[in-house]
């Protein structure tokens, strides 16, 4: 059966899916009647698998109904949907795909700017200008400045094998390289802090939950934000199995009202407070396996502490507070996090008792000012109850990073010859002073030998809309001595589009041949089909750069006489060299998938079975409670063992006077980041309002639905609020991906969060610290 599905049917399925899971636990929540009554059949039509492929955790599968060369419909995985093999269902976002390949606004023709740049001023021009004006001002700056002055912006809009960044950096390959960033703006703290905690990231596979006695979500939240296709299936399959599921979020989540036994509302970047403490009760309680600590781990007491090291720096003694005169007590903790000395008591004699638990640490908490502490805690944590190496425990890290996946390449982009990297949260910082920067501020292997002069910016919002401090960054690029040439490829004229010397048409998912990888490492890979033509002008990146690469003499290296496609093809052959089992190029395009059966994956179960043989890929070989690698950068921000540090921003801030609500940007449903905030659908699925508690709220006039003005140093925005005691008082929290739109004053209507956020870098990482915001509100 073919399913036809409207706007006002898709809402009702959609809110009825949500406020189902929460009452029942179950995912079988539509009934055959249900369905019949919202959709209609419809012959006549060519199914095509197709990609979703934008930057949420979720890798679905999502059919294109064809008809006369125009997508008609949207349908989803209709294989048998087995227990351990589950259908790819895709969310309210893949289900109005169309929405959005057919919206009027879509960019349609390559364009030059000919106003002031962020005007949003462009004139239409061809092809060939715009490729002939790219290589002729790559080549001049390349040639003055040398390839360090030359940035391929972290962008996330298509995470396909030809996403427009491989033909980018293939391209500036060619010309002898280019400034590499490392790390990502979602989970900086987390992939630069973990390796030197147990020598590499890695986490459990969500198939592993319903092995969990106790699931303590931390500052994670999959019913929204999707960090893999099943990750909710399989929390659900846990609960069916007997888990007790703990929500520890200063919201309550979609999360917690459907898999929550229990909310514990923390106090934003206090979560390395709450653990020490629960440290502290396991500790003096004795309920800590010192048998694990003893022989996997170097650092938790002055017995197993590195050479060289001066006594008191264990976290033993950091935590009984043999140093400092401060023990970490709950009753400590309760004055940092909002939460009640008792409930931070028995959730820590929850988890040291109830065998086997997993402690899930989302992103959010690592994206507040000291992000690596709260991962780096929560790791210890895991290694006091012996929870690590074990089926049913594990200390998360939200998306993974699990040494699973098929080998599936993506064009290829061949070697960078300039080894300087930046952390990419600091590329604001290269423009203006990128020579000198050294390694305090993020380079590694530096100097930069120039500062940024030309951008990359493609399939990106990451220019204006996602990096911090809007207002910032917007008189950064309106310089155009600093950063010289920028060119932008995307669907949409977005808030990073407007500052675009060259604006260029991408093609959509639909449009193109492509690859889709989910993001945990589950083994399997999505094929998207080319199943309509684009509109107007557009192309794919890798068609047009190969117009630039042959410019500049170098189109025969650039495309070794492969088309787009052709690559593809190559890709699947390469791919059926590393796996007999891999489908053919017309079963792929038949079947859209191909997936190994699903396995329970335990992370860092080798270190502990066998440790001899496989220790861990640290210093020391052992778990590093203690890093004597940290400890050696005599850095009080990053010390040898997790310490809770006020934050700047933080509750403590004397700016709290000036400022009194936190604030930070959660991710929603209705949004991947900013894709999707210009589909009607979306906007009437979930609006963009800021939660506010009744407390809050009450003292400064409000009233669900109002409009109210919010603001800080570094500017103001206009949103309705959602009165709600669903958040703790003294916090809001402003969806984050709204786009920037300003009014003549530079106060932003439509909500963007980044108008207020902070450039500041986390201490270790560099990374992306834009939770932790000091802001007031008052009614319009």
């Amino acid at each position: 059966m073919s399913i036809n599905l409207n706007r006002r049917a898709f809402l009702k399925l959609s809110g009825g899916v949500a406020g189902t899971v929460a009452v029942s636990g179950t995912w079988d929540v539509l009934t055959k009647e249900q369905i019949a009554s919202a959709v209609t059949t419809d012959e006549g039509t060519q199914v095509i698998p197709v990609l979703c492929n934008h930057n949420c955790g979720g890798r679905c599968q999502i059919k294109a109904h064809v008809k006369d060369g125009v997508v008609v419909r949207i349908t989803t995985d209709d294989r048998p949907d087995l227990e351990n093999n589950p259908q790819l269902r895709a969310c309210l976002k893949g289900r109005a795909t169309r929405n959005r390949i057919y919206h009027p606004d879509r960019l349609k023709y390559p364009m030059k700017r000919v106003g002031k740049r962020g005007e949003g001023k462009f004139k239409r021009i061809t092809w060939d200008e715009a490729t002939d004006l790219i290589a002729k001002n790559l080549k001049k700056i390349v040639d003055q400045y040398g390839p360090h002055s030359v940035y391929v912006n972290y962008a996330t809009g298509d995470e396909g094998a030809m996403a427009g960044r491989t033909s980018a950096k293939r391209l500036m390959n060619l010309m002898g390289g280019y400034l590499g960033y490392y790390g990502s703006y979602s989970s900086a703290c987390l992939k630069y802090t973990a390796p030197f905690v147990t020598g590499y990231r890695d986490t459990n596979t969500y198939q592993t939950l319903h092995h969990s006695k106790l699931i303590i979500l931390s500052g994670f939240n999959p019913a929204e934000t999707v960090f893999e296709t099943n990750s909710n299936y399989y929390l659900a399959k846990a609960k069916k199995a007997g888990a007790k599921v703990i929500v520890i979020d200063p919201r309550y989540t979609e999360s917690a009202a459907t898999f929550g036994d229990q909310w514990i509302p923390i106090v934003p970047a206090t979560d390395t407070a709450l653990f020490s403490a629960m440290a502290y009760v396991i500790i003096t309680e004795n309920l800590h396996d010192q048998a694990f600590l003893d022989k996997y781990t170097i650092g938790f007491d002055e017995e197993h502490m590195p050479e060289g090291v001066p006594a008191g720096n264990s976290y033993k003694s950091y935590i009984l507070g043999t140093t400092d005169g401060k023990p970490k007590t709950p009753e400590w903790a309760a004055a940092i996090t909002g939460i009640d000395a008792n409930t931070i008591i028995n959730l820590a004699r929850e988890y040291a008792t109830t065998k086997p638990a997993q402690l899930l640490q989302g992103l959010g908490p690592q994206r507040h000012a000291q992000g690596e502490s709260s991962t780096r805690a929560g790791i210890v944590l895991a290694a006091m109850t012996g929870s690590i190496g074990i089926l049913g425990g594990g200390w998360g890290g939200g998306e993974g990073g699990r040494k699973l996946g098929l080998d599936v390449g993506e064009l290829p982009t061949g070697d960078n010859p300039v080894e300087t990297q930046i952390s990419v949260f600091m590329w604001t910082d290269a423009v203006v002073r990128g020579t000198e920067m050294t390694e305090k501020d993020g380079v590694q292997n530096g100097p930069l030998k120039s500062n940024l002069k030309f951008m990359w910016n493609l399939g990106s919002n990451t220019l204006v809309n996602q990096h911090a401090d809007i207002n910032k960054t917007i008189k950064i690029l309106e310089d155009e001595s600093k950063l010289e040439y920028i060119v932008v490829s995307d669907q949409f004229m977005t808030p990073s589009a407007k500052y675009a010397d060259i604006l260029l048409p991408s093609d959509h998912a639909f449009e193109r041949y492509d690859f889709g990888f989910p993001w945990t490492g589950e083994e399997y890979i999505l094929f998207g089909n080319k199943a309509v033509e684009p509109p107007g002008e557009c192309k794919h990146d890798y068609w047009w750069m190969s117009k630039v690469a042959e410019k500049l003499g170098l189109g025969e290296k650039f495309t070794e006489g492969k088309t787009q496609e052709d690559w593809m093809k190559q890709l699947v052959e390469d791919a059926q060299k590393a796996d007999s089992q891999f489908p053919s190029w017309e079963e792929l395009k038949k079947k859209g998938l191909y997936r190994k059966d699903t396995i329970e994956y335990v992370a860092f179960e080798k270190e502990i079975k066998d440790p001899a043989n496989n220790p861990f890929q640290t210093p020391s070989g052992k778990i590093e409670i203690f890093s004597k690698t940290l400890f050696d950068m005599k850095n009080d921000e990053i010390p040898g063992v997790p310490k809770y540090t006020p934050a700047a921003e933080g509750p403590e801030d004397p700016l709290k006077e000036k400022y009194p609500l936190q604030c930070f940007g959660p991710h929603i449903k209705r949004r991947t980041h900013s894709t999707w905030d210009e589909t009607p659908w979306m906007e009437e699925a979930e609006p963009q309002t800021m939660w506010i508690n009744p407390e809050d709220a009450q003292a400064r006039g409000l009233q669900d639905g109002d409009k109210a003005k919010v603001y800080n140093d570094r500017g103001a925005l206009v949103i309705p609020v959602r009165v709600t005691k669903r958040i703790r008082p003294g916090v809001v929290s402003i969806p984050q991906g709204a786009w920037y739109t300003p009014d003549d004053k530079g106060v932003c209507q439509r909500g963007c969060i980044n108008i207020l956020t902070s450039q500041r870098p986390t201490p270790l990482a560099h990374g992306n610290g834009q939770h932790t915001n000091l802001v007031q509100v008052k009614k319009l």
